[in-house]
């Protein structure tokens, strides 16, 4: 389509008609009652349905649908992506403020695998009390906080790496310790130290408790919900905020990120419609954690994105969805190529991400395992990129080269 007319636009839904080809809707699919993102617009309800849900921008296909009025203003997907590139090479040169590794991920993986199978079971048995009507107990998840924040001191990459492993089942216990975890490291980036650090990683651990009091029919319906559905799983910040009001362990900080971690700096999130100053640090982290795991995990309606893709897509969004600093922070903590992603050097090797660089995101460490020239496996390797002249040439899927995600999983 380069050498071609370009047939995909950005317009702002407001200049959305019946007849258009909706390619992508330019938000999380959290936010949007639409099961599928590419479709002919035909139905006057999905009409209402898409100017009413919050979504400010849609990538439209003119060649398999209407374009836009000739008054209305577009933006070229080509000058779109410009814009986003530019912007993920500004934050790769910006320094990084964490402290020094205390240990490689191979020495810490291990010890993060256990924490993480702890968290799972300490989440899971806290879930399950408060969906049978029990109040929330926290005084057991309060020792794995403890011990994600130690795994994160020593080195974030190899507890974050896991947050990918997990499957629609167990999203939702799964999301909560991914969260605390991320929460934890963009505190770090931030300078938030001590009981604050930690308070912030109970916040992530418990941000989602109110989906405990969605029921399982919409929680995991596998196709679109209604506009009903959509509105009852909108209520889940609110209803979380109730049962930990009633919890006496929970904090002012772990209230917060519960109730506003959808909201958006612009205003258009939920439940309050907050922004700007009205929006707390903890709740501005929040908003990016939140949404940067739930897009890449695989859930019962919908699978995952890469790292990769997420962190461009959040790019592109962050001027309504979230603050600057604080995305600039995260994209710090999981790189531009975060740990975990399947890349192929210009050499010519494939290889996993395994860690970010001290001064150069775009140049990570990287173990390489298969030559892509010999279509066959060599001697693991790990190279530091910022200090060879081999470079990243593209992410690739791990589908298309038959390997098998556990598999790349357990090579990083």
């Amino acid at each position: 389509m380069a050498n071609g007319p370009q047939t995909l636009k950005k317009i702002k839904v407001r200049d959305v008609r019946l007849g258009m080809f909706v390619h992508e809707l330019c938000g999380s699919w959290m936010e949007h009652p639409f099961w599928k993102t590419r479709f002919r617009l035909t139905d006057l309800d999905d009409l209402r349905s898409l100017k009413s849900c919050g979504i400010a921008e849609i990538w439209i296909d003119t060649a398999k649908g209407l374009d836009v009025e000739a008054s209305a203003p577009s933006v070229s997907r080509a000058n779109g992506d410009r814009e986003v590139e530019t912007a993920l090479r500004q934050v790769a040169t910006e320094s990084r403020t964490d402290a020094p590794l205390r240990c490689t991920m191979t020495e810490e993986l291990d010890r993060a695998r256990v924490i993480h199978a702890q968290a799972k079971e300490a989440v899971v048995s806290m879930f399950q009390e408060v969906r049978m009507g029990q109040a929330l107990q926290i005084d057991g998840v309060v020792d794995v906080v403890d011990d994600i924040a130690q795994s994160v001191s020593r080195n974030p990459s190899a507890f974050l790496s896991l947050a990918r492993l997990k499957n629609k089942d167990d999203y939702t216990y799964l999301h909560s310790v991914a969260v605390c975890a991320f929460m934890m490291a963009l505190g770090k980036q931030l300078g938030l130290e001590g009981a604050t650090l930690r308070s912030a990683g109970l916040a992530g651990l418990l941000h989602d408790v109110g989906k405990m009091a969605i029921p399982d029919e919409v929680l995991n319906k596998p196709g679109k919900l209604t506009d009903a559905e959509f509105d009852l799983m909108k209520t889940h910040p609110r209803r979380g905020w109730e049962i930990l009001s009633e919890a006496a362990q929970a904090n002012d900080v772990a209230l917060d990120v519960c109730l506003h971690h959808h909201e958006r700096v612009d205003g258009t999130g939920y439940p309050d419609r907050l922004s700007g100053d009205a929006l707390s640090l903890f709740a501005r982290m929040g908003a990016v954690c939140d949404v940067y795991d739930a897009l890449t995990s695989d859930r019962c309606y919908k699978k995952g994105w890469t790292p990769v893709e997420t962190i461009r897509k959040m790019t592109e969004w962050m001027n309504g969805h979230f603050d600057q600093r604080v995305f600039h922070a995260f994209v710090k903590v999981v790189g531009i190529f975060p740990a975990g992603t399947l890349v192929r050097l210009k050499s010519g090797r494939l290889g996993i991400v395994t860690d970010q660089t001290e001064n150069n995101l775009l140049a990570p460490v990287v173990k390489v395992f298969f030559s892509a020239n010999a279509n066959a496996h060599i001697m693991p390797e790990f190279v530091d990129l910022s200090k060879s002249r081999d470079a990243i040439a593209s992410c690739e899927d791990a589908a298309n080269w038959g390997f098998d995600t556990k598999v790349i999983a357990a090579i990083a």
